[in-house]
């Protein structure tokens, strides 16, 4: 009896210290913060000549044209013009397309890649001089393989090509982003997947990749390929699928595409590179249809 009466008292004395005990005790627990918006700077492939109307309708950025805008002349004289009207740009030129004439090819019997090194020593200088860090390498005309020409000699052709391109791009300071394009409009690299495998084979960090999503769109090609090329991502363009239009002309739904870069931490941007009836009119809807979808994507709960 005596045993159980103290054993009673024992059991009364620990629940009424256990409360300031367990208040004395700090426990760590993880801080859980939520992850950072996806939030990409936004720019357009046109001409410099429409910096104003960019910045107006809320772009970040100017995606120029290498054959227009840094080597169509190569005199240095020529080029410092260029160089002066990128100072004075409303908003900065951070990448260029179109980078290789059809006249100097990639591939083929024809192949000429001297000739492409010293022209992209040219244009990578003058990328450099103008704070340019993107080079997108679509050039299908350089790129096509001829007919009859062995496709998988042509493939070492231009991994070839990009090895050597890497150093020269990394002298200056820029990065060579290989953009697929649709079957209709060039016979190689057709998908991201297909060129996210030849820049691993070229394995140079100053040649990585560009994702497409309207030639994605066109050659039914799904966002998981997005996901798979992860860190070797560099670039991106957009426009609708049907006619090449601005978003929001058509009402393209993005967002799957828009999810798979927030999900491998995306950071670069996102041209619209797309056919203008109307620059100044459409831009400013193309930019907030964009921007609404982008926010479609931040506003999932984890994990959706």
């Amino acid at each position: 009896m005596e045993r159980s009466r103290r054993l009673s008292l024992l059991s009364l004395l620990i629940c009424l210290i256990t409360p300031s005990i367990h208040s004395s005790i700090h426990i760590n627990r993880p801080i859980l913060t939520p992850s950072p918006a996806f939030s990409p700077r936004i720019g357009v492939c046109t001409s410099i000549s429409n910096a104003a109307t960019a910045k107006s309708a809320g772009c970040d950025y100017l995606e120029e044209s290498v054959r227009v805008f840094l080597v169509r002349d190569r005199s240095d004289r020529e080029f410092r013009k260029n160089a002066a009207a990128a100072s004075a740009s409303a908003v900065p030129i951070i990448a260029c397309n179109s980078f290789l004439p059809s006249a100097l090819k990639s591939v083929g019997r024809d192949a000429a890649h001297d000739k492409i090194i010293t022209y992209a020593k040219l244009a990578f200088r003058r990328a450099q001089a103008i704070g340019i860090k993107t080079i997108a390498f679509g050039s299908a005309g350089s790129r096509a393989i001829p007919d009859g020409f062995d496709r998988g000699e042509a493939r070492r052709q231009f991994v070839s090509l990009l090895k050597r391109m890497g150093p020269v791009a990394r002298k200056y300071d820029v990065v060579v982003a290989v953009e697929p394009l649709q079957r209709s409009e060039c016979n190689f690299i057709n998908t991201v997947e297909e060129g996210a495998a030849i820049v691993k084979e070229v394995g140079d960090p100053n040649v990585q990749l560009l994702a497409d999503i309207y030639h994605m769109l066109r050659e039914n090609e799904g966002p998981e390929s997005i996901i798979a090329a992860g860190p070797l991502l560099r670039h991106c363009h957009i426009a609708e699928k049907g006619g090449r239009t601005p978003p929001g002309v058509a009402g393209d739904d993005f967002t799957p595409y828009l999810e798979a870069l927030r999900q491998i931490g995306y950071t670069g941007g996102i041209s619209i590179e797309c056919q203008w009836d109307d620059l100044a009119g459409q831009l400013p809807r193309a930019v907030k249809a964009l921007l609404d979808q982008i926010a479609k994507v931040n506003a999932k709960e984890p994990g959706n």
